[in-house]
């Protein structure tokens, strides 16, 4: 099944591109999910328009890239959320919050660039990775608090 992505998904490629995969994993997972559009000879303005829109939001280039990384990691960013006794959190800290935080402090991010590894359920001082560009992370530092 040919498909065109209209967001990035880990390990098969970013938002614009046109992808071949099985038709189970298309019809029953990327395209209900809005993952991914079918792919048709009309779709190409479409692939244009996704990939404009891309480049305005991406990070220019690699010099730009090191300097959003520098001023991520040079700061700490406050993730305010409802906590009970002991400091333990209803439900969990989301990569939206996260980016919710980062923005109101200053940068801007993207909350699919938010790598989680395992869910934030506690109070305190925590760590997350940022992807700013394919090649270049940024390890932030967040201090979750009750509100």
């Amino acid at each position: 099944m040919k498909l065109i992505l209209t967001q990035e998904v880990a390990g098969l490629g970013a938002a614009g591109d046109v992808v071949e995969v099985k038709d189970g994993y298309g019809r029953n997972y990327l395209v209900p999910r809005g993952f991914a559009i079918r792919w048709t000879r009309g779709g190409e303005k479409t692939v244009e328009s996704i990939k404009k829109a891309r480049s305005a939001r991406a990070v220019r280039d690699a010099d730009h890239a090191a300097e959003v990384k520098q001023r991520l990691e040079g700061a700490t960013f406050n993730v305010k959320v409802r906590a009970g006794d002991g400091g333990r959190l209803f439900g969990a800290v989301t990569a939206a919050d996260i980016a919710a935080a980062i923005t109101d402090g200053g940068a801007e991010v993207d909350k699919r660039t938010i790598v989680l590894g395992n869910p934030i359920k506690s109070l305190g001082a925590h760590t997350v990775t940022v992807r700013v560009l394919d090649d270049v992370e940024a390890t932030v530092n967040l201090n979750v608090v009750p509100v």
